[in-house]
């Protein structure tokens, strides 16, 4: 497995109150899945999609991604496992205005140590995916705000990372924008065997994945289809 949770707790404190965001989830996930999670706002899905890419450190409970406990790692560690083997796609664009298509495009792999012909082509091809091979040289303010959503989603790819985790990434986007996005995440899926956990409201999408499992009050099940 490449992914595997253990008692994974999330507990809040807000002043004399707690609040319990993810309990105790125990979670396997087979290298090439593609699974949907889906739930009721404030149900715990992004805190979980957090936790498991190692942007929020657990209560307690384990992450372990291709049998590494990620929480035993130093911050470079962390860092460098982040932007090998993980994508991430969030709610917001996150595009660097001063930059082009092309340059935000390039960052993963800069980030890396790594920028040449391969990481161009690389690019160009994950572009041509989301319909904006002719934006390369565009900066963020000359697209709509469902392009820069897009460039966004097709940046998370340019590591070939084997792990994608995507918060709402067609949240605000037009219905062709959104089949788009949702195309390439198949193609992805299936092409490069990337495992992928999609965070959607949409009950629609969350039916074109191999597996689709539901938050309640912190808690995971999984959804009988």
């Amino acid at each position: 497995m490449i992914i595997e949770t253990r008692k994974l707790t999330k507990i809040y404190n807000l002043g004399e109150q707690e609040v319990v965001a993810v309990s105790n989830v125990n979670l396997t996930v087979e290298e090439g899945e593609f699974i949907s999670i889906v739930g009721h706002s404030g149900s715990g899905k992004t805190t979980l999609l957090s936790l498991i890419g190692g942007l929020t450190r657990p209560t307690y409970g384990e992450v372990m991604i291709d049998g590494v406990n990620i929480w035993d790692l130093n911050d470079e560690e962390l860092s460098r496992l982040r932007n090998r083997k993980i994508g991430f796609m969030f709610q917001f664009s996150s595009l660097i205005p001063t930059l082009t298509v092309k340059d935000n495009m390039l960052l993963p792999a800069a980030l890396s140590g790594r920028v040449g012909n391969e990481e161009m082509r690389r690019a160009r091809e994950l572009l041509e995916l989301v319909g904006l091979a002719d934006k390369i040289n565009a900066y963020p303010t000359q697209l709509s705000g469902g392009q820069q959503r897009r460039v966004a989603i097709a940046r998370a790819f340019m590591n070939h990372p084997k792990i994608i985790l995507a918060d709402e990434p067609t949240g605000d986007l037009d219905e062709e924008s959104e089949i788009q996005v949702m195309e390439l995440l198949k193609a992805m899926n299936e092409k490069e065997g990337t495992t992928i956990l999609l965070v959607t409201h949409n009950r629609e999408l969350a039916t074109q994945t191999q597996r689709t499992l539901v938050m309640k009050n912190g808690q995971l099940i999984e959804k009988q289809r």
